[in-house]
């Protein structure tokens, strides 16, 4: 479980304050809200990459607020891709299996099972600067999925996807949920993607959480109306 408690971030002239979050084992929540709200700034708080001013962040009842981002357990998908520019495509994928000990045939096994759900097969052994924008991310998104993470950061892990991959990549991320039960913690702009996934949303406005609710009470909120024409075009191409 990943507690937050009175998070107080200030950046320049940018203020975070997330009074109380609550995300408990095996859950999947979404971060939702405008632009610069503060919404990667929240993930990058919990990773421990940003350090807050005050408060506490407590994961499986340990105060991690001042530990480095190596002894916290969480895997972050970051939205510039944070590939690894002399890697071939299958390499960057299979760097977190080899870091763990892996066995090549392992590691073989799961590295094209991944590609091949994300539509990666063809471009393997290419490097990141051949690869497009939306090619790009669909590696980070693997990379981070072959691990089998605990918890697990996304940052608008979609965005540069065309709709049938970001459909099929977007099935395959709630099902590998179901399966192995990672805490998620998932940024992003699109209620759809959000009503799909989440068991959870939450909403940041003018830098403070507004509220945490299931998609259903959340669809019910003035926060949700901005976004339900999107909602109901998506979803009739996935299966609920």
């Amino acid at each position: 479980m990943i507690k937050v408690e009175d998070l107080l971030v200030e950046l320049k002239d940018f203020r975070l304050w997330i009074e109380e979050l609550v995300v408990n084992d095996r859950e999947y929540l979404v971060i939702m809200g405008p632009s610069g709200v503060g919404k990667t700034v929240l993930l990058y708080t919990l990773l421990g990459v940003i350090k807050p001013r005050r408060g506490r962040i407590i994961i499986d009842g340990v105060d991690v607020t001042h530990e480095p981002p190596e002894k916290r357990g969480i895997t972050i998908i970051p939205q510039d891709y944070g590939l690894f520019p002399h890697m071939s495509v299958y390499d960057n994928i299979a760097y977190g299996l080899r870091a763990r000990g892996q066995s090549e045939e392992v590691i073989k096994k799961k590295v094209i099972g991944i590609a091949r759900t994300l539509g990666l097969e063809k471009i393997l052994y290419r490097k990141p600067r051949t690869l497009s924008g939306g090619e790009q991310q669909r590696v980070a998104l693997a990379r981070a999925l072959v691990v089998e993470p605990r918890i697990l950061l996304l940052d608008e892990p979609f965005s540069n996807l065309d709709p049938r991959i970001k459909t099929k990549a977007m099935e395959f991320l709630k099902e590998l949920h179901k399966k192995l039960g990672f805490t998620a913690i998932h940024v992003t702009h699109h209620l759809a993607e959000a009503v799909y996934l989440a068991d959870k949303i939450a909403y940041i406005e003018e830098g403070e959480l507004k509220i945490v609710a299931t998609p259903e009470k959340f669809l019910k909120t003035e926060w949700a109306a901005p976004y339900l024409k999107e909602v109901r075009h998506l979803l009739e191409k996935v299966r609920l």
